[in-house]
């Protein structure tokens, strides 16, 4: 008997436009699976299913294998979620469009030089041989900006201190006409964007990563043509800047992620003009605890970091750290915590995280997923215990 809101697989397939026998394909390989199945085996699929084919089909056609498409999908239909997710893809298809053009940029030049020369250019075949190889960094790319938009999002939406994170950086900051600002890190530019109107129009900003992909996503969001950023790619362990050339410099979450604190600072110190401060920002042991206590009480196997990177760069041992290098090292806090009332973006953020919990949770999905919604029903309340370093030099 058909249930109300459930489509057979022949009626899925025709409202998508797709064989049936791609519908049964895709459910053979585990990416598509039917919300209902029959007692006599027929299967149903919903408005859910449609998001995660068109997910599916959008990827597949920018070239990503089934097996990478498995890893990369976003599994929730939240409307927030829904827009963060075409949001990201956007972003997957305009760094698809410029891999292209570079593509066809080097197909032209090589034809020419052969026309002009009668001899190839090995140097732009093998250039063009690496562009067209860029599937699994766009596939990375496409993995990150998942990652970090979820985890934007839950904060965005629970937090429940009103000035927002990155305002509140912005103001610790203390930007003013004339400087010349260095970001470590910038990821895709949010803490720039959600405070644009607030920028002076007579600062030189340099927003740097050790990711194209994220400076990409960063030029984007910002705008090449805003006359206040450059971009530069850049491994903050050595900073392709003259000596003395900064007023501040900024790390958002950066520096426990850096194989060497020590050196990073260094070169902070060593691109800073006397008297520039260095704002960076951390979180404590305390931050996020009960995310961890939640997934441990669903399956105590269930680690969401191997590493704890408060103890390489937090709260707790960041004045240490820093004072070696930095003088007058004050600590702000950021008052706020989250109170989660439904399960989706909580899900999304726990499978962002750097952890094992896709091999416990992706199995036993749906399981999950009522055991969160218990927990947030009434309000999940999360400790948040972050703030920044404020350092002169």
């Amino acid at each position: 008997m058909k249930k109300a809101g459930y489509y057979s697989s022949g009626v899925f397939a025709r409202m998508a436009d797709v064989t049936l026998r791609t519908i049964r394909y895709y459910d053979k390989q585990d990416i598509l699976k039917p919300s209902y199945v029959s007692e006599a085996g027929a299967r149903f699929y919903t408005d859910r299913d449609f998001a995660r084919l068109q997910q599916i089909l959008l990827l597949k056609y920018l070239g990503f294998s089934l097996e990478d498409i498995r890893e990369m999908l976003i599994d929730d239909t939240d409307y927030h979620f829904m827009l963060n997710s075409l949001n990201i893809q956007l972003k997957l298809v305009q760094d698809r469009i410029e891999q292209m053009q570079h593509v066809e940029e080097a197909i032209r030049d090589t034809s020419a030089a052969i026309r002009k020369d009668h001899t190839i250019d090995w140097n732009q075949m093998l250039n063009l041989i690496h562009l067209t190889g860029m599937e699994k960094s766009l596939k990375n790319q496409y993995q990150n900006a998942s990652n970090i938009s979820a985890r934007i999002h839950l904060h965005h939406l629970y937090s429940q201190n009103e000035k927002g994170w990155f305002p509140w950086i912005y103001e610790q900051m203390e930007v003013c006409a004339g400087m010349k600002i260095l970001e470590i890190g910038c990821g895709d530019g949010t803490l720039w964007m959600e405070n644009i109107d607030r920028i002076p129009q007579n600062v030189d900003i340099m927003l740097s990563d050790l990711s194209e992909g994220m400076l990409r996503d960063a030029r984007r969001a910002v705008g090449a043509d805003d006359h206040r950023f450059s971009f530069q790619v850049a491994d903050c362990h050595r900073l392709p800047c003259e000596e003395g050339s900064f007023d501040l410099v900024i790390a958002n979450h950066v520096l426990f992620y850096c194989e060497d604190i020590r050196k990073v600072c260094g070169e902070i110190l060593r691109v800073l003009k006397p008297g520039g401060r260095f704002v960076c920002s951390a979180y404590g042991r305390n931050h996020m605890r009960e995310v961890s206590a939640l997934v441990k009480g669903f399956d105590d196997r269930i680690v969401l970091s191997a590493d704890r990177l408060y103890e390489r760069f937090g709260m707790e041992n960041g004045a240490d750290i820093l004072s070696g290098y930095f003088a007058g090292c004050e600590w702000r806090r950021y008052e706020d915590c989250l109170v989660v009332p439904k399960p989706e973006p909580l899900i999304s953020y726990v499978l962002s995280c750097h952890g094992n919990q896709g091999q416990y949770i992706t199995e036993r999905y749906k399981e999950f997923r009522a055991y969160v919604k218990r927990k947030t029903d009434r309000g999940f309340r999360i400790t948040k215990e972050a703030g920044v370093f404020v350092c002169k030099f």
